[in-house]
């Protein structure tokens, strides 16, 4: 038995507000990563301060702009919002850890790639209905 599920229709104003909530983790990681990639001062202070060794710094960027370009690519988003999800959930226990006042901030990029991806992905919004659909009884 194979069920297939039809996707709910995306409103041209929730597509784009899905688009634009998706824009700043997409931006402010990428720009972490561009930033790390680089080896700014700022971020080797970072992580200094976070306990965390020098020799990281490379890959860590490396696996930030993974996750940007698996959640951009429509076909992998989904993928992508997961990885983004493990990648912001570290982000804020290390905040967390060193007594960063900024620690909600990973937890709202997360939030926002997924409401933002749910706003604008009718694969997500077929497999997590939050509300019932008028046509179904």
């Amino acid at each position: 038995m194979h069920s297939v599920v039809q996707p709910i229709p995306i409103s041209k104003p929730a597509l784009w507000t899905g688009r634009i909530m998706s824009a700043l983790p997409i931006l402010l990681v990428l720009m972490s990563s561009v930033m790390k990639l680089l080896k700014l001062p700022a971020v080797v202070e970072g992580f200094a301060r976070a306990g965390l060794p020098q020799h990281l710094i490379l890959p860590v960027g490396i696996i930030e702009l993974v996750c940007v370009v698996v959640y951009v690519i429509p076909r992998t988003s989904v993928l992508g919002a997961i990885l983004m999800t493990g990648l912001l959930g570290g982000a804020t226990i290390t905040t967390l850890r060193v007594g960063d006042p900024t620690f909600p901030m990973p937890v709202v990029l997360g939030m926002l790639a997924w409401g933002g991806l749910y706003l604008r992905d009718p694969r997500l919004r077929a497999l997590i209905p939050l509300r019932q659909r008028p046509d179904v009884a």
